[in-house]
């Protein structure tokens, strides 16, 4: 007997980033129609952005090392993973003929450190497969008979499907289409969002305007930085940061946020230490101080012995005050083997990196679909979890868009 041959379904994709399209190629290779409806003049705008500094694609880390990034989202997202990993993601981009290379920190990038010529490729392929792209259609909801309704230049338009994946991203960087304008929609039907906060994010401190206006985008490096988890454990890592006008920004900073940010949430404060002189200990520093000046000042005897001057310097005198020349040797070794940062509030949402927080895993089932939406599926970072920089944002993206199209493929077969 001869099997019976699946009908072809309607599915629309709704955002055209990593994630969304990762869904659409998934389901298209299962033989069903796939619309992608990006708000954008045309799909993967941040994903070209992110890719403008040398896009890092993924990371080196083995797989329990790079799960566990995911903090308490790891055993949720490492399932997205084990499906979909980096040297997955590696391997797919290489059926584009994108290369890629581990740089010095671990961090994959593509040979030529760029991010248009892999969107092209997608782009094109998924078009040529028949995947069908609306530009400039905003996702707005539902109308009473569970049409999906987008705003155009032409006006609303009304869309049926029998399967959606909704892939918006999270809500940094408005400009670039991640606004959250879903979350309204969303809760109106009952759907369960976490609140959005900034990750990846810098911090204010209030430097004075004489420190802000001479300093600001100066590099602070290499420091350590000695912090307490939200779980009371006490954490450090050796990094780069910038000041900015505002505050404290980098990679570093960007490492520890989650920590910052939801300790502030919690304590209304938060204290952060850096060494300044990470190759010498408290000991040695105190007595390269001790030694005679022989006249010079507080500034010279600090390069002369120490080798710490420019940003570094200017820091010390931030925090300890002008008169930290007067202080006694062993209190300004102290402090620069633990100078305190006290972080006043994370950068605004729309200008950081990402974002945490979203639609909640335990709103979705394995396959993450909605579990009171049948039918409607959810990926990417419009989801409730949060990663680090290094390729891990991007990666489990690429992993939730292709679980959620096995999700919508499974559930037509069921």
């Amino acid at each position: 007997m001869e099997q019976a041959v699946p009908a072809m379904r309607r599915v629309a994709i709704i955002g055209g980033g990593p994630a969304g399209l990762m869904a659409a190629e998934t389901v298209r290779a299962a033989g069903h129609a796939v619309d992608i409806y990006e708000a954008k003049g045309s799909p993967g705008r941040k994903f070209l952005i992110a890719g403008k500094g040398g896009l890092n694609l993924t990371h080196s880390d083995p797989f329990e090392v790079f799960v566990a990034r995911y903090r308490e989202r790891s055993a949720a997202v490492g399932a997205w993973l084990a499906d979909f990993d980096g040297p997955a993601l590696r391997t797919w981009a290489l059926g584009f003929g994108v290369e890629t290379y581990v740089g010095s920190s671990g961090r994959v990038f593509p040979l030529d450190r760029k991010a248009a010529p892999l969107l092209r490729g997608w782009v094109r392929r998924l078009k040529e497969s028949g995947v069908r792209f609306h530009v400039q259609h905003r996702w707005t909801g539902w109308n009473d008979d569970d049409a999906l309704r987008f705003d155009t230049p032409d006006g609303g338009v009304a869309v049926h499907a029998d399967a959606v994946v909704l892939a918006m991203g999270g809500g940094s960087w408005p400009e670039l289409g991640s606004d959250a304008a879903w979350v309204a929609p969303l809760t109106a039907r009952g759907v369960d969002v976490a609140p959005l906060k900034p990750a990846n994010c810098g911090f204010d401190i209030g430097w004075t305007p004489y420190f802000r206006d001479r300093q600001a985008g100066a590099p602070l490096k290499p420091v350590v930085a000695y912090w307490t988890a939200l779980d009371g454990q006490a954490r450090s890592q050796q990094g780069e940061c910038v000041i900015s006008a505002d505050g404290i920004e980098g990679s570093l900073v960007y490492a520890m946020a989650a920590d910052l940010r939801d300790t502030l949430a919690r304590d209304g404060e938060v204290v952060l230490h850096l060494d300044l002189l990470p190759g010498q200990t408290e000991a040695q520093v105190a007595e390269k101080l001790q030694r005679p000046r022989q006249g010079r000042s507080f500034g010279e005897h600090l390069r002369r012995q120490l080798g710490l001057g420019g940003v570094k310097s200017a820091l010390l005198f931030e925090v300890l005050g002008k008169d930290a020349g007067q202080l006694p040797a062993e209190a300004i070794a102290a402090a620069l083997k633990r100078l305190p940062l006290s972080p006043l509030r994370a950068r605004p949402i729309a200008e950081v990196i990402s974002s945490a927080g979203g639609v909640r895993l335990e709103a979705l089932d394995d396959a993450l679909m909605l579990r009171d939406l049948p039918g409607t599926f959810c990926a990417g970072e419009m989801l409730d979890w949060e990663a680090p920089t290094g390729g891990y944002l991007l990666t489990a993206c690429f992993a939730s868009g292709l679980r959620a199209g096995r999700g919508v493929v499974e559930y037509f077969a069921r």
